[in-house]
């Protein structure tokens, strides 16, 4: 009986400690304020899915006016934002969709098995039109926008996992240049769009410089 209850106990030590070492890896890998995944999720992620070679989107979305909310009711009100941002995201994913917050006010969404332009196009199209809704707080109504840019990676184009990630972060820089509320999926003109844009606000600082 004794060495019965000594192996009980040794199995209930194992299985608490077991149970502490998988919090305590959830814990390094989520966003603490939002509870969404963290930047080292989503490169856990992503070497997954290129070691494995599986197709996905990547979908990068930033919230913007958040600074203005931070500015006028303070930075409760803004963790309070990004919190209910979270939660939208999380809504209009499915459950192995991977929400991630790269930090600050940018997110980004991974999408396995996602290719279909239209499909994107209606999940960021829902996702921009509940961000935009006004979002309580306690006194005060605040107002924010979203911007998205997408990229579907090919499983077949023996793309770099670095190339993959510019053309996703190009998708959004060309919904930026657009106008706030809007999606963009990546397409080889965006890249040369960027660079040209890099470009010029480079000669532009050179010549401050001056």
């Amino acid at each position: 009986e004794a060495k019965s209850a000594a192996m009980t106990a040794s199995r209930k030590l194992n299985q608490r400690l077991h149970g502490a070492n998988i919090a305590a890896e959830e814990t390094a890998y989520t966003d603490t304020l939002t509870g969404v995944k963290n930047r080292r999720a989503m490169e856990q992620v992503l070497e997954r899915l290129h070691a494995w070679n599986t197709p996905y989107a990547m979908m990068n979305l930033d919230l913007e006016l958040f600074k203005d909310v931070n500015d006028s009711y303070g930075h409760a009100a803004g963790d309070h934002v990004l919190q209910m941002a979270a939660r939208i995201l999380l809504d209009e994913t499915r459950e192995n969709d991977v929400v991630i917050r790269q930090g600050g006010d940018e997110f980004v969404i991974l999408l396995p098995e996602t290719r279909d332009p239209q499909t994107l196009d209606k999940i960021a199209g829902r996702i921009i039109a509940r961000i935009s809704q006004p979002i309580p707080f306690q006194e005060h109504v605040c107002r924010i926008s979203a911007s998205a840019g997408s990229a579907v990676f090919d499983e077949h184009s023996g793309d770099r996992q670095e190339d993959f990630l510019e053309r996703a972060d190009a998708a959004l820089y060309a919904s930026k240049r657009a106008g706030r509320g809007r999606h963009t999926l990546f397409t080889p003109d965006l890249a040369r769009t960027k660079s040209e844009g890099s470009d010029e606000r480079e000669l532009m600082v050179g010549r401050v410089a001056q």
